[in-house]
């Protein structure tokens, strides 16, 4: 959501800034625009559409000579896509830009209040206060006049801030919503994520809350919002630039598909040593593993998924109540969270907003707190009590695939080093379970290799109006991300309902020809979902159904089955997932759709 990157140094600043706009377009937005200091004045294009419009605008930043500048794709919240509510935005005499990812929820009356001084506004965002408040509060010292605005605003926001008057230096300020500052000898970068900057250096800075960044072509200082300054430790980013790349796919989407057998390897080898599960970065020996009376699991969207499946899998193995909230419900039901509860907020960028929050009022009710989480140093990881990397690398498609996989064989250990260290899990199930989780990565590959049996059949419904996606348990949670896989790249309207739910009204919406997609991996259940089937395909269904190999009573149940590799009942969802990944995958395209940057969808959703 909304995409930050700014330059100062002895190069040219518009093409760096809209190569790093680039590498952030997945992280969706409607408008683009930069603001570059050209040695006289500030010079300022933008405008609504695609970035390359803005590249072609400017000729790749030709037309936009300096060594310092801010650019920003915007994803709009106050004021519909326009040139006017595009950013960067200015103060009156044209000597203050400012860049902004985040909300000012105290803007109407600070608007107010500065209309009252004579402040004129040209667009109808929240971001044009800040540049007011900037100019009204500059007397000639920026650090000064940014604290000041700071300490007036209400909400969360990450800023590049530009002062003519201070043409050797760039700004970064930043609170609740991700920003980076780094280094090479070539000048300092400040960035909304590492991807927009990984070419230019891998030495980063997290900027943490409520913190000034003064950048200059020779290095940066840091400052608290009362002026004092500080130091910072910088961090080495790992992984290669290349990982960041498509590699030759048509979509990152399916790159990150492909890429789920690596990514489930990576997650689970580092953790598996001498045939136990190893989890260093709980922080919690087995007596405090032991003491754990119920588990509060927070997350949003496909996270929130996973989440569904280990409350199956943790109450079912472990025998600990647990419950699942969407995070930004978490807060606002003032939850009951009592002595001996454990909250686990999960992440893939570790910045959304409602699990960030989630996890501050888990804390501040004295709750230990486990992230879960696939970005190092990001908010959540240096918040929480304790950290679970998933070693997902980079993931760039708006619609989350491998990042999800990581999350769930993330849950499984978790669970399983629960269930040893309570004792419920004895040694022969705990290493039937290990062998089961090693084995997953060469089952995905080769679930993969199904993939032109799931195209064609894809194919065939890229003109659907609705679909549904229908289980039971474990398989229920499998529906949930099967359907929102679906209808987020390819706009279907498709929703996934437990099958026992069906006779409660939804079976009304089944059509002659309408798909129903059964996901059956349960054996307890499997008879169940039979009949769910039948009463379906009574009112006219098309069933695709989803099960284990062995089932061949699915073959004269339903009209077209998919059969997945045997693995123990607790971890299906890591394999039936594949399947439906790919499918919502291949309606997309044939149907036309961006699926890497599906429209009105963000990656990070750093705002409530």
């Amino acid at each position: 959501m909304c995409g930050i990157v700014g330059y100062i140094g002895n190069e040219q600043a518009a093409p760096i800034i809209l190569e790093g706009l680039a590498k952030l377009e997945y992280r969706g937005y409607d408008s683009a625009g930069m603001a570059i200091f050209d040695g006289q004045k500030i010079q300022i294009k933008k405008s609504v559409g695609r970035l390359k419009v803005l590249e072609n605008l400017t000729h790749g930043g030709e037309m936009m000579p300096g060594f310092s500048g801010i650019g920003h794709t915007r994803w709009a919240t106050h004021g519909a896509p326009s040139d006017a509510n595009s950013h960067p935005h200015y103060n009156p005499s044209g000597t203050i830009a400012v860049v902004h990812n985040g909300i000012i929820e105290n803007y109407i009356p600070l608007r107010n209040k500065m209309i009252s001084k004579g402040y004129e506004f040209k667009s109808e965002t929240d971001t044009e206060v800040l540049a007011h408040l900037l100019d009204y509060y500059y007397k000639g010292n920026p650090i000064e006049a940014i604290a000041k605005v700071l300490h007036r605003v209400e909400g969360s926001y990450a800023l590049g801030i530009l002062f003519a008057q201070h043409p050797g230096q760039l700004f970064a300020v930043r609170k609740d919503s991700p920003l980076i500052v780094g280094q090479n000898d070539a000048g300092c970068f400040i960035a909304s994520d590492v991807p927009a900057i990984l070419k230019y250096t891998r030495t980063v800075t997290y900027v943490d809350n409520q913190e000034i960044v003064r950048l200059t072509p020779e290095g940066m200082r840091f400052f608290t919002v009362d002026e004092e300054e500080i130091s910072k430790e910088a961090v080495t980013i790992e992984w290669d630039a290349d990982a960041a790349e498509k590699g030759g796919y048509e979509h990152f989407m399916l790159k990150e598909i492909y890429e789920q057998p690596k990514t489930v390897t990576d997650t689970i080898s580092p953790r598996i040593k001498d045939g136990d599960i190893v989890i260093e970065e709980l922080k919690m020996s087995d007596e405090e593993l032991r003491g754990i009376k119920r588990i509060h699991i927070v997350a949003c969207g496909s996270a929130y998924h996973t989440g569904v499946t280990a409350k199956y899998v943790i109450e079912k193995l472990v025998r600990i109540p647990v419950e699942v909230d969407v995070a930004s419900e978490f807060r606002y039901r003032d939850p009951i969270l009592e002595e001996g509860s454990m909250v686990v907020v999960i992440s893939q960028s570790g910045e959304t907003a409602d699990t960030l929050a989630a996890l501050r009022e888990s804390k501040a009710r004295g709750m230990k707190v486990l992230g879960i989480v696939n970005v190092v140093g990001s908010t959540i990881a240096r918040e929480a009590d304790s950290v679970m990397y998933t070693w997902a690398g980079p993931e760039i498609s708006v619609a989350t695939t491998k990042a999800y996989s990581a999350q769930l064989v993330a849950l499984y250990m978790l669970a399983m080093k629960l269930g040893k260290a309570r004792g419920v899990i004895d040694e022969e199930l705990f290493a039937t379970l290990l062998a089961d989780l090693r084995r997953l990565p060469e089952q995905i590959e080769f679930l993969l290799g199904q993939k032109t049996k799931i195209q064609r059949f894809a194919n065939r419904y890229v003109g659907a109006k609705d679909i549904f996606f229908i289980g039971r348990g474990i398989d229920y949670a499998i529906s949930l991300e099967g359907s929102l896989k679906l209808k987020e790249i390819s706009y279907i309207h498709s929703e996934a309902y437990a099958a026992g739910e069906l006779k409660h009204g939804t079976i009304s919406l089944i059509e002659d020809g309408t798909l129903v997609v059964a996901v059956s991996t349960q054996p307890e259940l499997f008879q169940k979902t039979i009949s769910n089937i039948v009463e379906v395909k009574a009112r006219g269904a098309f069933v695709m159904a989803l099960t284990t190999t062995g089932n061949k009573e699915m073959d004269k149940a339903a009209d077209y089955v998919i059969y997945i590799p045997q693995t123990n009942n607790y971890f299906t969802n890591s394999l039936a997932i594949i399947p439906l990944q790919l499918f919502g995958y291949y309606v997309a395209v044939g149907r036309g759709c961006d699926v890497d940057k599906p429209r009105n969808l963000a990656k990070s959703v750093t705002v409530e």
